[in-house]
């Protein structure tokens, strides 16, 4: 199944070097090329695509206005950012105007068609280091709930408790995998940390997705915050 994709982003070269990596790949079709928002509207109007890969910043209608209006308008289409910024405030933006992935352009190019495979299908993407940035900003914000509870007298919270694994659900070595994947660490990433091939790491993470029941490792280190199983330094 061929998944088409509408190009969008002000910078020629960029537009060009993503293209190339594309047409190498089975499986993605790119349909049409535009350096502005108003163009992403109406070449999504015209050629209809799967996937919208989309500059963040642009002049006149920039990535987050574009992605909000053709997802009013055409709500089948997906959309991934791809910016330079990791700052949460950039991603929280992007992400509430609909998009469904979110890119750094310092991406290799596996993690390109990671997103685009993920979010085609129906899941959502964020660049390992724009989630461990999330990460590290919900971890904050609970920690100063907590401490306003505790100041309160209204709830008494353990400080010292051990993060409990989900060794019920996960072996070891997927525990280690999900621990580096909280850490924003990419699957090169942690193929170097644990010694072990990309492949390993790839069959790993799919293994982690499946039991869990989620559809992408967003999601997964999500949950496994909430619960305990990792620890965000």
């Amino acid at each position: 199944m061929t998944t088409n994709i509408v190009l969008i982003d002000d910078h020629k070269l960029f537009r060009e070097g993503v293209k190339r990596i594309l047409e190498l790949e089975d499986g993605f079709n790119v349909l049409a090329e535009g350096d502005d928002g108003s163009a992403a509207i109406d070449l999504v109007k015209k050629y209809k695509p799967d996937v919208v890969l989309m500059d963040i910043n642009m002049p006149g209608v920039n990535g987050v206005e574009a992605t909000a209006e053709l997802l009013e308008k055409y709500p089948g289409v997906k959309v991934i950012i791809l910016s330079i910024h990791d700052d949460e405030n950039y991603v929280t933006h992007a992400l509430k105007s609909g998009a469904q992935g979110y890119l750094l352009k310092e991406m290799d190019s596996d993690a390109l068609i990671d997103a685009i495979s993920v979010v085609s299908e129906g899941g959502s993407y964020l660049h390992p280091k724009v989630t461990h940035n999330l990460v590290k900003e919900y971890r904050r914000l609970v920690s100063e709930e907590d401490a306003l509870y505790d100041s309160d007298n209204t709830l008494s919270r353990l400080k010292d408790i051990e993060h409990r694994k989900p060794l019920h659900l996960l072996t070891r070595r997927e525990c280690q995998v999900l621990q580096l994947l909280a850490e924003g660490k990419s699957n090169k990433g942690i193929s170097e940390s644990l010694y072990i091939s990309e492949k390993t790491v790839k069959n790993h993470v799919s293994s982690i997705l499946q039991k869990m029941k989620v559809k992408d490792r967003t999601q997964a280190v999500v949950i496994s915050i909430k619960k305990g199983w990792v620890e965000i330094l």
